[in-house]
């Protein structure tokens, strides 16, 4: 049987005009990288940027990949194409978080654990800070409902893992303008039994409601206040 050890991290951060936020993302990244015992590489994919988001991703310790048009899926395949580049694809964890977000400093430390007990692939969750779930009141009830089943009932590709081999299997992320972590997962469904969903260890991501793709939380968030009768209060 090959050895599957996981002997190398990849995490793959897609960035369109996000220099506000990106230093604090690669900051926890750090955080998480130095409480696992093998290497830990950070790719920051910058896509059709008007900001120095490429300057603030290398300033910040990571490799970058610079393309010119929009598209989160095509932003993260990329990235993860570079992590993958001259690596044992079974020996690498390929992780993904966005620019936005904030990783806890045990992220990495248990989706390494997962996968150790078997995993192939990790699908994880998000929070609000408190105040801003206090603000989001109806988004957060909603999402809370799918946290209560089991396995939970969400996908972010600010909150995802695969083994690398797998992840080349089921053809990668697709370039896609949203939803290609959704895409992503329900192929890793198909051709594997071993993706974990784990609400341990939730990323802590933006609450703005203006994102940088035609759908997702940023949407979510928008839409539920929109619809909540204390939108107004």
């Amino acid at each position: 049987m090959p050895d599957a050890r996981i002997d190398r991290i990849g995490v793959v951060v897609p960035a369109r005009d996000e220099e506000g936020s990106l230093a604090g993302c690669l900051a926890a990244l750090g955080r998480a990288a130095r409480a696992v015992g093998v290497p830990v590489d950070v790719v920051v994919a910058v896509n059709a940027t008007r900001d120095r988001s490429a300057e603030v991703a290398r300033a910040g310790g990571a490799t970058v990949v610079e393309l010119a048009l929009p598209g989160v899926g095509a932003a993260r395949a990329a990235g993860a194409a570079r992590l993958l580049r001259g690596r044992a694809a079974a020996r690498t964890w390929l992780a993904t978080t966005d620019a936005d977000s904030v990783v806890p400093p045990g992220w990495l430390a248990h989706q390494l654990d997962l996968a150790a007990a078997g995993a192939d692939a990790v699908v994880g969750t998000i929070r609000l800070a408190d105040h801003e779930t206090d603000r989001h009141a109806a988004w957060w009830q909603h999402y809370r409902g799918g946290l209560q089943r089991v396995p939970h009932g969400h996908v972010h590709g600010a909150n995802l893992a695969v083994r690398g081999s797998l992840y080349l299997q089921v053809g990668g992320f697709a370039a896609v303008p949203a939803h290609e972590d959704l895409d992503l997962v329900t192929r890793l469904d198909a051709a594997t039994g071993c993706v974990v969903r784990t609400v341990a260890e939730p990323v802590l991501t933006s609450a703005r409601t203006e994102g940088r793709t035609p759908v997702g939380v940023a949407h979510d968030l928008r839409r539920a206040r929109s619809a909540s009768p204390l939108a107004a209060t």
